[in-house]
């Protein structure tokens, strides 16, 4: 019996060391097993960690470099100021440059009347730096035409509405182009046109409000009425007849800078003013009145250019992209303005008509009119400013871009045929 309780007892004795040996891998499985989840908030906190310690420890860029923050940063904070100042001091201008080989952030961009000629060549500006864009247009002087081949284009988007009635968008620049810029158009429905300029911009204003977006207005040389002063400078105050068949759009575009600079001094709106001098290129309407698409457009259908009163009235063009390089040059500033944006070479109605007949037929006829009513008897803008502040002047001249004008107007005559 000793040696079974001998035995037993050894037996005892031995097991415990057996099971503890066996149960070692045992007990690690369990763990991996059945505690996951401890595991799983261990590495999550772990990473939070990281993440939360990460900015801290990673040395800041020095003076003059930039990192992707920095570029978003400065994106952002361009929307920022609501002062009244006109500009920011040229340390603020260097911070928001941005360095070679970084993509400045595409924006979100409505252009209202944007399926106009202006319209149109801003628009393929600003897709092709890669903004994202949206038209507003009600297609009163407007063309779907006009922007027909951005239609495939996912950043494109086109919208008939006519700006008298609100809009709700989110943007983060406005350009306010709408509104019948020729004199047939805007004679056509005066009190439309003056609705246009005043509730459109008012709208207009009012969106850039309430989404935080800089708002650019296009004014005209119209503003200065038929001046007394000789070539219009910004300061010049205008000679215009308040109660003129002209006055709906004369006196509509000032009061829609009126508006323009309240919203900026009472609502902190970031507004910038570009008063826009004649202006051709392709796309304009064949039968606008404006008087380069008139004689371009009776020159090559052979009928007699017409030339209202003696034809010594002065006027200046400029050529269509040049003015786009100016609105946007305008709108990437810090100047509100207003800045003139036109081609202070001046020419007579004759004179035009003569390098019309150079360029398209040499044998074409002059027809002359009764002048119309307060027709300006000189028209030409000073650009002083827009060179010293936007570093902007038109590079073309009118017998560099009428030819390609009157390429455009050949095709889309043959097309009437």
């Amino acid at each position: 019996m000793k040696q079974l309780h001998r035995q037993s007892s050894m037996s005892k004795q031995h097991r415990p060391h057996h099971h503890r040996t066996s149960l070692s891998p045992t007990l690690a499985s369990y763990l991996l097993r059945e505690q996951r989840l401890l595991f799983v908030l261990l590495g999550f906190l772990l990473a939070s960690s990281f993440f939360l310690f990460y900015p801290s420890l990673t040395p800041r860029p020095a003076s003059g470099s930039y990192s992707a923050a920095t570029n978003i940063a400065a994106a952002v904070a361009r929307k920022i100021p609501r002062g009244g100042a006109s500009s920011v001091s040229a340390g603020g201008a260097a911070a928001r440059r941005l360095p070679v080989g970084v993509r400045k952030p595409s924006l979100r961009v409505v252009v209202t009347g944007g399926a106009g000629f202006v319209g149109s060549h801003l628009v393929d500006k600003l897709l092709a730096r890669g903004d994202s864009v949206i038209v507003v247009d009600n297609f009163f002087t407007g063309r779907k035409d006009n922007v027909a081949h951005h239609l495939g284009n996912p950043r494109f988007e086109l919208i008939r509405h006519d700006v008298v009635e609100p809009i709700l968008l989110e943007v983060d620049q406005i350009y306010h182009l709408a509104c019948p810029a020729s004199p047939v158009h805007y004679k056509f429905n005066p009190i439309k046109t003056i609705k246009t300029n005043v509730m459109g911009t008012l709208n207009m204003l009012g969106l850039a409000k309430r989404v935080g977006a800089r708002f650019l207005l296009t004014s005209t040389s119209e503003v200065y009425g038929d001046p007394l002063e000789h070539p219009q400078k910004e300061s010049y105050w205008g000679h215009v007849n308040p109660i003129g068949v002209r006055s709906c759009y004369d006196e509509g575009k000032r009061t829609a800078e009126t508006l323009t600079m309240d919203y900026h001094r009472g609502a902190g709106v970031e507004v910038r003013i570009a008063r826009i001098f004649n202006t051709y290129g392709p796309r304009m309407c064949l039968d606008d009145g404006r008087v380069v698409s008139n004689f371009v457009a009776q020159a090559l259908r052979k009928q007699p250019m017409t030339v209202y009163g003696d034809g010594k009235q002065t006027r200046s063009f400029q050529y269509v992209s040049d003015l786009v390089d100016g609105l946007v040059t305008l709108m990437e500033s810090n100047h509100i303005g207003p800045f003139n944006l036109g081609n202070p070479g001046e020419f007579t109605m004759l004179e035009l008509a003569q390098v019309v007949k150079e360029t398209i037929d040499p044998g074409a006829s002059v027809e002359f009119k009764p002048n119309t009513a307060d027709d300006p008897h000189m028209r030409k803008p000073d650009i002083s400013k827009a060179k010293s502040l936007l570093n902007w002047e038109p590079k073309i001249s009118l017998k560099q871009g009428l030819p390609r004008m009157v390429s455009d107007f050949q095709k889309r005559i043959m097309d009437e045929k």
